[in-house]
């Protein structure tokens, strides 16, 4: 492990980077930025051909589908905007947290771009800005920059990557994520509790980094009062702020929803509507069920990538990582699997878990360089294919 604790003033142990462990500056970064921008390049370029083969715009394809479309709609009028559907459903545009939106409507103020591509543009900020986290955090955590290299790299290699590319949320999510969990890691609790009130007003996961901020933070806590019981009775003003700014960036868009919808569930109900209910992963054993009875080998895919999940957590936790970054993944994880919604945007929603690369990584490093960079070069190769696909296909992600 590279981090080590130092006494802050305030009697509370804070987690700090042990020498060498890695520099989060730009200078240090250029590498992993270098290299996620050419694994994402490599997409984009398989894209553009496969596009042109069918003669549709890819353009159009990362700035103008599925949940793209919906965050243009609240950048240009705010919202209000529902869909009447067949059965007499209701789809509102309020299932959609702000801060990507009103990024976007920021950059229309003060460029050229329309909505569509204000929000590429904001997306590809942010997809540097998340390579750069991670990078930050992996070479913390492990003390080796390379290993902040290679898993930077593979992140953009990720399966559903592809969406890394397009005007979603998942890049700004996970850059926010990524700088918060550095920030609880080097002790900086402001910094980390203003970075979750921003991941909690960009999607539902944003509780994914509350959790992050608030379990280390009770942790030391509580370890400094077990070393010191003479301290005094009061928290350290950094860590409470902290602490308390953490969440009021998810539950100041909850409150918001339930005002607007005239009761305390009311971002529930409207998650509902979508066919988003919690249900403790019934219904995600139902369709893996359904698919081993009607499909089999469909089936025994799904089960299998579940079960790489599973042990891919346990790996995780075996490996003794950072409680910040344990916390931060599983509550990812689990909050992607426990709903009753589309199955097919699973792994998307798991995406910004980029910590569940880490045992990869550890292993690929063991390879000579020109191997390692064969296996990043076949991995891209592979996520634009599937990535091109599925932009060309009928089906959101």
């Amino acid at each position: 492990m590279a981090l080590t604790s130092s006494r802050s003033p305030e009697g509370v142990d804070e987690p700090s980077a042990s020498p060498g462990a890695g520099s989060p500056t730009p200078r240090a970064a250029a590498p992993a930025l270098l290299a996620y921008a050419g694994v994402r390049a490599a997409g984009l370029i398989l894209l553009a051909i496969w596009a042109a083969v069918e003669d549709r715009s890819p353009h159009t394809l990362l700035t103008a589908r599925w949940d793209s479309l919906w965050y243009a709609r609240i950048a240009e009028g705010g919202y209000g905007y529902e869909v009447r559907l067949a059965d007499g459903g209701v789809h509102s545009d309020l299932a959609f947290f702000p801060l990507l939106p009103a990024l976007e409507r920021a950059v229309i103020a003060v460029t050229p771009l329309g909505a569509g591509d204000a929000g590429l543009l904001v997306s590809q900020v942010a997809a540097l800005a998340a390579a750069w986290g991670i990078y930050a955090v992996t070479a913390l955590v492990t003390g080796r920059r390379a290993a902040g290299v290679l898993l930077a790299a593979l992140w953009g290699a990720y399966p559903t990557a592809f969406v890394q590319s397009m005007a979603y949320t998942e890049t700004l999510f996970t850059a926010l994520a990524a700088w918060a969990l550095y920030a609880v890691l080097t002790g900086r609790w402001v910094w980390a509790g203003a970075l979750a009130l921003a991941a909690g007003l960009t999607r539902p996961s944003g509780a994914a980094v509350v959790a992050a901020v608030w379990l280390p933070a009770a942790v030391q806590v509580w370890r400094a009062r077990r070393a010191s019981p003479r301290l005094p009775g009061w928290l350290p003003p950094r860590l409470l702020l902290g602490v308390a700014l953490a969440p009021l960036g998810w539950l100041g868009y909850v409150v918001y929803v339930g005002v607007r919808r005239g009761g305390p569930f009311g971002y529930f109900e409207v998650q509902a509507e979508w066919g988003n209910r919690f249900d403790g992963g019934l219904a995600l054993l139902g369709f893996v069920w359904e698919n081993l009875t009607g499909n089999v080998l469909g089936g025994i895919g799904l089960a299998a990538a579940l079960a790489l999940v599973g042990w891919l957590l346990w790996l995780l936790a075996r490996g003794r990582w950072p409680l910040a970054l344990l916390v931060y993944t599983v509550v990812v994880v689990v909050t992607s699997l426990v709903g009753s919604g589309y199955f097919g945007s699973r792994p998307r929603l798991m995406m910004p878990a980029f910590a569940l690369l880490l045992p990869a990584t550890m292993a690929l490093l063991r390879l000579p360089p020109r191997r390692r960079a064969l296996v990043v070069a076949l991995a891209a190769l592979a996520s634009g294919c599937y990535g091109a696909l599925t932009l060309l296909g009928p089906g959101p992600p």
